[in-house]
């Protein structure tokens, strides 16, 4: 490694050792302690993540904006960064109801969701031609993944985004990094100093996936995945699930129960249609037309047509 390679992780605040000055070390504390100590420690992150809010509101409004155009919300990292992208982004198809709109990217593919790959962290040529092979462009929105804000494989990644026209994020847990210097949008969540020195799956893990989660869940009620608090785009593809659907219609609709099971079995045990027919009178064809001239937006069809 360069000297100033080495200089820049030394100065890493996730990088430093939180020593003793919380106490005693944690290999000296009860079990009790212990994780009384790491309880203590993740109940901070949230208001770091508190703090960074103005620029993940600004990253979910500028990637809504791509996606109502057919853009794409993609991940990229390595290590415990990229395996966090891909979790999210695989939540997305069976809550939301879409497939291929968020995309999670691992440097060194999908084995190393299961086994180390830390090599290809180092390989800026690599992150590069990963989002090559996506096709990525204009449309889309490319947030760079990486706790330290400098791994070359994730810089490379937005590098080569930024020149295809993407929207960039780079989202990272140290200050002024060179992730948010090449980014669109650069947000910083420091979390200060792990509790087992260097390990970014602790803090900045949380709080890499409470971001996450914002920015997922955020763009996709924007783009109209949701009615109220209610995720009418779920998959109800098993009995709790379908359990779930009739719930949802009859909290949206305050139709009995065999009124609401009748509307799931004719519309394909889809809630956001059967909620529709319901409460506007459409038959199921009629509905999913109409929804689909909506963008999606139920709350659009009930108030056009209710």
């Amino acid at each position: 490694m360069k000297a100033e390679d080495a200089a820049m992780l030394d100065g890493l605040t996730t990088e430093a050792s939180s020593g003793t000055s919380e106490g005693p070390a944690i290999d000296q504390l009860s079990v009790t302690d212990l994780v009384g100590r790491m309880n203590e420690r993740d109940a901070t992150i949230a208001a770091s993540v508190r703090a960074a809010l103005p620029t993940i509101s600004a990253t979910v409004s500028a990637a809504t904006e791509r996606m109502r155009e057919g853009g794409r919300l993609i991940y990229v990292g390595a290590g415990t960064s990229g395996r966090l992208g891909v979790l999210d982004a695989s939540e997305v198809p069976p809550t939301f109801g879409v497939e291929d709109v968020v995309v999670g990217v691992i440097a060194g593919g999908p084995a190393a969701l299961v086994s180390a790959a830390e090599g290809v962290e180092d390989d800026t040529d690599a992150g590069a031609a990963d989002l090559a092979a996506l096709g990525v462009g204009p449309l889309d929105t490319v947030v760079g993944i990486a706790s330290s804000g400098r791994t070359p494989y994730v810089l490379g990644a937005l590098s080569h985004a930024t020149e295809a026209g993407a929207l960039t994020v780079g989202l990272s847990c140290n200050i002024d990094t060179p992730l948010t210097r090449v980014a669109t949008h650069g947000i910083e969540v420091p979390v200060g100093p792990e509790i087992v020195s260097g390990s970014t799956r602790l803090g900045a893990g949380t709080a890499t996936k409470m971001v996450l989660n914002i920015l997922s869940t955020a763009t996709m009620v924007q783009l109209g995945r949701t009615y109220g608090s209610l995720m009418v785009d779920m998959r109800a593809g098993n009995a709790k699930l379908r359990h779930r659907a009739v719930r949802m219609v009859i909290e949206a609709t305050g139709a009995d129960d065999e009124t609401a099971t009748g509307a799931l079995e004719a519309t394909g045990w889809h809630a956001k249609p059967a909620i529709a027919t319901i409460l506007t009178g459409l038959s199921p064809a009629e509905a999913a037309q109409a929804l689909e001239l909506a963008g999606g937006r139920l709350r659009t069809v009930i108030e056009e047509r209710g």
